[in-house]
């Protein structure tokens, strides 16, 4: 088993979420420490300077209220944790952060863009140190 788990949850994803961090917690079992982990693309600075502060905090909250539902749900009692960047490099520093010892994370079924440009779960799978879990039973 598994004792500090990584999750990296895209709430554009829907269920996959839920499905997941179930998993996480089975993997785990009842003692291992889980962290969420949701990726926010930078918002270009030409953007941002139009954008007012509090509707990009109104987002941040929003984000951070979902995904703590989505941990009281489950009955998981994962940590969360809303980050900015790419998807895969930050995931994988949250995960050297962390000292995680897995990543468990949702893949969809790949199309011609993942064979261009490779998808965030490929990445992650790659360059991980740790183990890396990829469910797709919900692709």
């Amino acid at each position: 088993m598994y004792s500090n788990i990584l999750v990296p949850i895209d709430l554009a994803h829907g269920d996959i979420g839920e499905h997941i961090l179930k998993l996480a917690r089975q993997v785990g079992g009842p003692d291992a420490k889980i962290t969420i982990v949701t990726v926010m693309d930078d918002i270009p600075a030409f953007v941002a300077s139009q954008i007012p502060e509090e509707v990009v905090k109104m987002h941040h909250d929003d984000v951070r209220d979902s995904l703590v539902a989505l941990v009281k749900s489950t009955g998981t009692g994962a940590t969360v944790a809303i980050r900015k960047g790419n998807p895969g490099t930050v995931i994988l520093d949250e995960a050297e952060k962390i000292g995680a010892d897995a990543i468990i994370l949702g893949s969809h079924r790949p199309d011609y863009r993942d064979y261009l440009m490779g998808s965030t779960a490929s990445r992650v799978v790659r360059h991980a140190q740790c183990s890396v879990i990829v469910d797709r039973s919900m692709a």
